[in-house]
């Protein structure tokens, strides 16, 4: 707005200038109405081969991703906002420079038949976790992706919850894990690809660090490490699942507990999935990621609860 000068119109610049504010107002109250609002995370909104798992239902994970790598299916991932995907730092050995190779394909439920409602987003580039090695096995096995530009919230793409400091995971917890890797070491998910499921228990940490025992001053599972999965084998993460969720259900929101990190071979005898804890890890994501939904146990609320629906140390990417 244009305020005349000049003695005569003293009055007038003032109140001209009192409404340039009040439009002013207005206006920065408006683009703030225009800001959509995130939904919550770790709820999904609709509910219509991990080896030794199931076929899950359309919309029941909808922050799993696939990451795939010149487009084909490379590792698992999970949507924490509108730009950022966290996953497993070894899905990006090698590549770590080269963005333009990967892609993230959100809110397919097979990836043989990802439907017009899918998305699919180029990645900007790659922030792996400092300590992160670049070894097998190694701790703060976490990366960020951040996305070309933003996606669209629908009720096939939502983010996930990440636990706040009241989350504890007791042994026996039963949690969930899923994604598209192989359903037996060798042999990849069948079209159309379906998303897996597998409800996995909690593996005590010390009993998880003798199984993996390499010797004094070799420990295999670090401070930052969960395991899961069943001692007997049968069941488990494989090939192509890294970087995917362990999901836990608190209080009718579903966090992200732990991120597929590694194992020796797939659904062998004692020899269970490892995971990177998000509770170890959370204060670094938090760092980065503008808008990462925080959620907990509501006090004095029971344990964590998961509702009945269903490789040599390797890298399962």
């Amino acid at each position: 707005m244009v305020v005349s000068g000049g003695p005569a119109s003293l009055g007038g610049g003032c109140l001209g200038t009192f409404t340039s504010l009040l439009l002013l107002a207005w206006t920065a109250t408006l683009s703030a109405a225009r800001i959509p609002v995130p939904p919550a995370c770790g709820k999904p909104q609709q509910l219509n081969r991990v080896v030794g798992g199931e076929d899950s239902t359309d919309n029941e994970w909808p922050w799993v991703v696939s990451i795939q790598k010149n487009g084909t299916h490379h590792c698992a991932g999970s949507l924490l906002t509108s730009r950022w995907v966290i996953t497993a730092a070894h899905c990006f050995k090698d590549n770590l420079n080269k963005p333009s190779l990967f892609s993230v394909l959100l809110g397919a439920w097979q990836l043989g038949n990802p439907g017009s409602r899918s998305q699919k987003v180029g990645v900007a580039w790659v922030q792996p976790h400092p300590m992160y090695s670049w070894k097998e096995g190694a701790h703060a096995d976490i990366a960020l992706v951040r996305l070309e530009h933003s996606i669209q919230f629908s009720e096939r793409v939502l983010p996930i919850c990440l636990p706040d400091a009241s989350i504890h995971l007791p042994p026996n917890t039963h949690c969930w894990i899923s994604g598209w890797g192989s359903i037996q070491d060798g042999v990849p998910l069948p079209h159309p690809q379906t998303l897996q499921k597998l409800k996995v228990p909690i593996i005590d940490s010390e009993v998880c660090s003798r199984l993996y025992w390499r010797g004094a001053g070799h420990e295999a599972i670090t401070e930052d490490m969960l395991c899961a999965g069943y001692l007997e084998g049968e069941r488990d993460a494989c090939l192509g699942d890294s970087g995917g969720p362990l999901m836990c259900q608190v209080d009718g929101a579903w966090l992200l507990a732990g991120i597929i990190s590694w194992g020796e071979g797939c659904a062998e005898r004692n020899r269970p999935g490892v995971y990177i804890s998000l509770s170890a890890h959370r204060s670094w994501v938090e760092k980065i990621v503008q808008g990462v939904q925080l959620r907990g146990r509501a006090q004095g609320s029971g344990a964590l609860r998961a509702p009945s629906p269903g490789s040599g140390a390797a890298a399962r990417s």
